[in-house]
């Protein structure tokens, strides 16, 4: 399964005002890995960005005079989501931008689930943790995601963390990369297909098999006659050996 995980930083709060996408981050999952395949630009919005955009994000306009318009990248960004599932924290907002940089500029198809499908983690986290702070921030520390390095909000680097705290709410799993041991999908599911294995490995094995020899019986049989002194021993009511024979033995 081929997930992006994407963020992207604006101008402002509302396309309804003229804000503008101004970032655009994406990293690559296939099958709950993290590939290492990044998608990851700088976009001029051509107007000025708010003040409190600004103070959570850190990009000033004129840092962008010399960055490439959204058109000019868009054929680079629609091929590298195409066909996947794009993981978003709070995907109203990235998608709405994402359409609307996409209507602008009259794209044949202006809509983002055109080119891929959307799983939004926000509605997912109030599912699994209703009536609690679902933020990124709030989760990175609910899933002990480090998140020490991001001084200012970042597209790439919310990317990376929301990666993190995906795979770590979804299954336990943040594995980083191929190397790594791949997630098989949520907990129960994981432990289940886990415990399988390892049963099915156990039931090719050629165990050996050895047995008590007269010592030990004669100690384990006076251990249980100083048992039956006390009341029942419960080991007379069960199977020996195979299963087959079964002591009954009155006290």
């Amino acid at each position: 399964m081929r997930q992006i995980v994407l963020d992207t930083e604006t101008t402002g709060l509302s396309t309804a005002q003229g804000h503008r996408i101004i970032e655009i981050g994406c990293l690559e999952l296939v099958n709950r890995r993290i590939t290492g395949r990044e998608f990851h630009r700088f976009l001029n919005p051509d107007r000025d960005i708010d003040e409190g955009a600004e103070r959570v994000h850190g990009i000033s306009r004129a840092s962008l005079e010399s960055e490439p318009r959204f058109p000019e990248v868009v054929d680079e960004f629609l091929e590298f989501i195409a066909g996947a599932e794009l993981v978003i924290h709070n995907a109203e907002f990235d998608v709405g931008f994402l359409d609307h940089e996409l209507e602008l500029m009259h794209h044949p198809r202006p809509s983002i689930a055109a080119h891929a499908t959307v799983l939004d983690t926000l509605n997912l986290a109030r599912e699994i943790h209703p009536g609690q702070r679902n933020s990124l921030d709030a989760l990175c520390k609910r899933y002990e995601v480090d998140a020490t390095k991001r001084d200012v909000h970042g597209a790439l680097i919310d990317s990376e963390l929301l990666a993190r705290v995906y795979l770590a709410m979804t299954g336990g799993q943040t594995a980083l990369n191929l190397d790594e041991e791949p997630a098989t999908g949520d907990f129960e599911h994981a432990h289940r297909d886990r415990a399988t294995s390892q049963s099915s490995r156990a039931g090719r094995l050629d165990l050996a098999v050895i047995r008590a020899n007269s010592e030990e019986t004669a100690a384990h049989d006076a251990l249980l006659e100083r048992l039956r002194g006390s009341g029942n021993c419960l080991w007379d009511g069960l199977d020996r050996d195979s299963g087959t024979e079964k002591t009954q033995r009155s006290v």
